[in-house]
Parts: structure tokens; C-alpha cells; sequence
């Protein structure tokens, strides 16, 4: 065998003992024999095959790799323990630059998912994700955490009642990415990301099942985190800033209950009928926020709703918006980017899906899974804080981020799924 291990494309199929399978091995390494139909999938489905038998280094070789099929096959072949191992091939059809700057934006997101909730916690999360959109442009970048009781004084009551019940203090992370140096340069796109470093449920307790995977409930965060470094990478020149909402939602003496009503900065009252439906408890501060800069262009993303998950499986993030001409161009970005995402819907009467006897909304639905359309309830939750009545604002609501078990074309744990969509749009629409 040769000292590195080579993995070529051919356009022909495999012949021999190999006829069946898409992939021959010689004394180099591995062809994958690349059908006409749905390349990309088999060339990710080569790499998880590959790397299942023990490969951890590969070398890709030759002129008919391209960017997309380099990444397609990076994306197939790591996994938690081990999120490097490729070396891409240098041709005419590739672009390296592209290639070194996904894996930047996606191996950080990764390390952010797949971390323990030890590790991982909310005030680590903020400044971990300070930290490395600092270091690609320290010059332009400038944040502030916001912690504990501090937040009840600058009246971000969702994050601090979901956040209570830990040791660890609940933080909001407000990180402004300013390139023009201007200090009242315009805000040209606001990202919220949903920061749940651990769900038990809270009082609405999980199943140990269920509450296994749960450190992932951060991936939101890691997503517009990773997504703003990337399209920092692609040369973004507007000014955007992020706003990342963390806490532990866990069970103590201290933890909110149900029952209990939150009045929010906009002054919507809002009655918790699960505590489990925390998500958009938080959400509700980040959009807030993010209304507050002025942004034409607002992002959140969330691991949000099981009922995302039931409506389009985890080979598709979902969106939503009021927008329906963001909505349609976000879905046309993510195409470009070979990301899958389905648009359900979300109309203005979804806000009052969640009545309250008690409060202008409920947190959710008192039923199993929020009920029918919890995946929209929740969406029209969001939009009761976003302004101008949703002009600009799409919500992604990411089923695609993470698996709790391996596939044929996915390892365990994040994806990254959704990091390429919203890089594109900010560098399309901010």
C-alpha cells in the first residue's frame, strides 16, 4: 500500500467483486465510482464507508474532484472523534480558500455540538463563540456578556427564568461585527442563535432518552456562529451583529414552573404551560434584541421543535417566515448551497395558536408535543417579537443539525447543516 492512503473518483462503474458496491480498493486506496444520479450523496456515503473501516487519514487525488464533491466527501468521512484526516486535492476545479474556510466554520460548530454540557455551558458557549469570531478579524470585532441577574435589568426575562434554575448563570452574548471601523455604521443583518447548552425539560421532564442528545440544544448558537465565520471568510463587508441566547434548563428550588407568567420587554405577557418549550422562551430576547439594531435582515436559528423533526425528517432544516419573498429566496440559497431545507407554514393567526386564560399567549400547547403544527405554533410564538410585522425575518428551525445515531451518510452528533444557507444569505442580503 502506499504510504498515504488515495481516494480518486471515477465516472465509470465499478467492475468485479466491486460491481455492487460504488467503491473498489486497489493497492493506493479507493475509487468511488460516481453514478449520474445524486452524486454528491454517494460520494458522502463513499467517505462514511471509507472511514468505517478504519481509515483515519485519506489524500484525494486527481482532476475530477471538484469543491462541492470535496466537501460532500469531508462531511461523509469525519465524525466526534475526529474532525480532520483530509487532505483535499489542488486542481483547476477546486477552490481551496472555499474548502479551508468550510471546514473552519464547521469543525468549530462541531466542537460546540458535540461538547459535553460539563464542558459546554452557557457562559463558555458566549465566550468560546467570541472568541473565534475575534480571531478571524480582531480588529472589527467587539462583544459584551451579559450574565445573571443582569439580565432581569436590562429586562431579557426569558433568557434569565429559562437559565434560574442552574449553577451556571444564564448569559446573553451581543457580538457586533463591524468592518466599515464606523461606530454608527448601519446594521445591516441581525443572527439570533438559541443557546441551550442542556434541556432536561425542566419541570416538564424529558425521558432519558430523550434528554440524552440534549447537550446538541445549542446547535442554533453554533450554526449563526459558524455561519457568520464563514461568510467573514467570503469577504462579508457589512456590519452584523449576533446575539446568542444561553442557559441550562434544569430542575432546582430556584427553576421557573409552570404556571408561571413572564412579562417581556414588549410588554407581552406569556403564561409557561411547558417548560420544555424553552426555546422560544429565549428566542423571544434574541429577536428583541435584535429588532433594537435596526437590522433589515433578521436570522434565528434553533434546535426548536420535535414536530420540525416529525414534519421533514432530519434531511431537511425548516423555515418559516412571514416574509414568503425571504422565505422563497432563503430556499433558493440553500440550493446553491447543497443544503436541504422545506419552507412550513407560518401566517399571521398562528400567533394565537397558543391560547392562555391567563396572558396574551402560552409558551406552547398543554398537550403531548405542543399539538398539531407545533413546529408553526412555535414559529408564530417568535414572531409576536420580531418587528415590522416579520418584514426581513426568517426562522430555521433545524431538524438537519445533529444525529443521535450514525447513517449511511452521516457519523453521530452535528451536521452542520444550515451554517452554508445562512452564510449565503448574508452575503446575498445584508
Amino acid at each position: 500500500m502506499s504510504e498515504q492512503f488515495l481516494v480518486r473518483l471515477s465516472a465509470t462503474p465499478a467492475a468485479g467483486v466491486w460491481a455492487n458496491t460504488g467503491v473498489s480498493f486497489d493497492s493506493q486506496g479507493a475509487m468511488i465510482h460516481v453514478p449520474a444520479v445524486e452524486p454528491l450523496k454517494h460520494i458522502q456515503r463513499a467517505a462514511r464507508s471509507i472511514a468505517s473501516q478504519g481509515v483515519s487519514k485519506v489524500a484525494l487525488q486527481g482532476e475530477l474532484w471538484d469543491t462541492e464533491s470535496q466537501w460532500a466527501f469531508y462531511q461523509g468521512f469525519v465524525n466526534p472523534k475526529q474532525l480532520d484526516g483530509v487532505s483535499f486535492a489542488d486542481n483547476a476545479r477546486s477552490d481551496l480558500n472555499e474548502l479551508n474556510a468550510l471546514c473552519r466554520a464547521a469543525t468549530w460548530a462541531r466542537q460546540m455540538i458535540n461538547g459535553t454540557a460539563e464542558d459546554i455551558y452557557p457562559e463558555s458557549l458566549a465566550a468560546k463563540a467570541a472568541e473565534f469570531i475575534q480571531s478571524l478579524a480582531p480588529e472589527y470585532v467587539s462583544y459584551q456578556i451579559i450574565k445573571g441577574k443582569a439580565l432581569l435589568e436590562q429586562q431579557w426575562i426569558g433568557i434569565h427564568e429559562v437559565g434560574r434554575g442552574s449553577e451556571r448563570p444564564p448569559v446573553l452574548l451581543e457580538l457586533d461585527y463591524n468592518p466599515s471601523g464606523v461606530d454608527d455604521e448601519p446594521v445591516a443583518a441581525a443572527l439570533v442563535g438559541k443557546g441551550i447548552t442542556f434541556d432536561s425539560g425542566g419541570y416538564s421532564i424529558k425521558a432519558s432518552e430523550g434528554m440524552l442528545g440534549m447537550k446538541c440544544d445549542m446547535g442554533g448558537a453554533a450554526t449563526v456562529t459558524g455561519a457568520l465565520a464563514l461568510a467573514m471568510q467570503r469577504g462579508l463587508n457589512k456590519r452584523v451583529k449576533l446575539f446568542l441566547c444561553c442557559a441550562e434548563n434544569l430542575i432546582s428550588g430556584h427553576a421557573y414552573k409552570l404556571g408561571d407568567i413572564l412579562t417581556y420587554k414588549n410588554g407581552t405577557t406569556v403564561e409557561i404551560v411547558n417548560t420544555d418549550a424553552e426555546g422560544r422562551l429565549v428566542l423571544a430576547d434574541g429577536l428583541m434584541a435584535a429588532g433594537e439594531t435596526g437590522a433589515p435582515l433578521i436570522i434565528d436559528a434553533a434546535t426548536l421543535t420535535g414536530a420540525a423533526l416529525t414534519a421533514v425528517g432530519q434531511e431537511y432544516n425548516a423555515i418559516f417566515g412571514l416574509d414568503k419573498a425571504l422565505v422563497s429566496e432563503v430556499c433558493e440559497f440553500a440550493s446553491a448551497e447543497n443544503e436541504a431545507v422545506w419552507p412550513l407554514p407560518l401566517e399571521k393567526w398562528h400567533q394565537q395558536a397558543c391560547p392562555s386564560a391567563y396572558a396574551d399567549t402560552a409558551n406552547s400547547r398543554a398537550v403531548k408535543g405542543g399539538g398539531a403544527g407545533g413546529a408553526s405554533n412555535a414559529a408564530g410564538f417568535l414572531s409576536r417579537f420580531v418587528p415590522n410585522d416579520g418584514k426581513g425575518w426568517v426562522h430555521i428551525d433545524l431538524a438537519a443539525c445533529f444525529r443521535d445515531s450514525a447513517g449511511a451518510q452521516w457519523a453521530a452528533g452535528a451536521t452542520t447543516q444550515g451554517i452554508r444557507t445562512i452564510a449565503r444569505t448574508l452575503l446575498a442580503k445584508a
